[in-house]
């Protein structure tokens, strides 16, 4: 799976500038849907331009790419639930080959019998396991610098307060093993035991780097350390006992686009 930071509802204004591309945000909710990457252009020499978008595609595995092609009207797409870099590269790198073969942008719509549709799939492998920790919660963020927001495991724990250093230490070993490069928590200390909310991610997502984690992997070996400390999961005394203090960095990458608000 690949964790890290992403957008959703907003766009980076200041990070990405595209003349043909248009983002359209996810709603989340019950509409439930991807945000997107979407041109529609006039290309006039389409052959040769799918022929060139068919071997970049090749560069970027990780993302599906569509293509609805009319003659030389094209509509292209790209989307996920989480865009990282990676897609928005992706985007610039079509808008290189668009404006290097003098494409124009169109509100052109072709009927779909019309159109002949070129699918470049995403390479899915290691991102899903069949089996799945319990404990581990898959969860988003508010917006941070940018408005980008970070997909991260969450796991809510506790144990004796004189073990928490050692487990702590244990677990950002465990991080180092599995590629995960971000590990900050939460905690509510009392004299004998400690409330903990763990988070574990990693920073930007880009061609350059993709970190796939294996969280089946990972959750084995965060079981396998809770067994040496006896640690249990959840959170101990209710509310009264919530961890908020923090947060705590183990390890951390791209700092400003995980745990704090910049204004850009």
């Amino acid at each position: 799976m690949i964790l890290g930071v992403y957008w959703y509802y907003k766009f980076p204004d200041e990070l990405y500038h595209f003349d043909f591309f248009r983002f359209l945000k996810g709603f989340g909710g019950h509409a439930n849907n991807p945000a997107l990457l979407q041109a529609s252009v006039y290309v006039p020499d389409a052959e040769r331009f799918l022929s060139r978008i068919k071997e970049l595609k090749s560069e970027y595995k990780r993302t599906y790419l569509k293509v609805k092609a009319d003659g030389n009207y094209l509509f292209i797409e790209t989307g996920d639930y989480t865009l990282f870099d990676y897609h928005f590269q992706l985007a610039s790198e079509i808008e290189g080959l668009l404006k290097d073969e003098n494409a124009a942008l169109t509100e052109y719509k072709a009927s779909p019998d019309k159109k002949t549709v070129y699918n470049f799939d995403a390479d899915y492998e290691g991102m899903y396991g069949e089996r799945k920790h319990d404990f581990i919660q898959l969860v988003g963020s508010d917006f941070k610098k940018y408005d980008a927001e970070n997909f991260s495991m969450r796991i809510d724990c506790h144990l004796s307060l004189k073990m928490k250093i050692t487990f702590l230490h244990d677990l950002t070993e465990v991080c180092r093993e599995e590629n995960i490069a971000v590990f900050y928590y939460f905690d509510f200390e009392t004299d004998d035991f400690v409330n903990l909310m763990l988070f574990f991610t990693n920073g930007r997502q880009t061609k350059e780097q993709i970190q796939m984690v294996d969280l089946i992997s990972f959750g084995d070996k965060f079981q396998n350390t809770t067994e040496k400390y006896t640690v249990q999961f959840g959170h101990k005394n209710g509310l009264k006992s919530y961890p908020v203090n923090g947060p705590h960095i183990q390890l951390m990458a791209d700092e400003e686009f995980i745990i704090r608000k910049t204004l850009s």
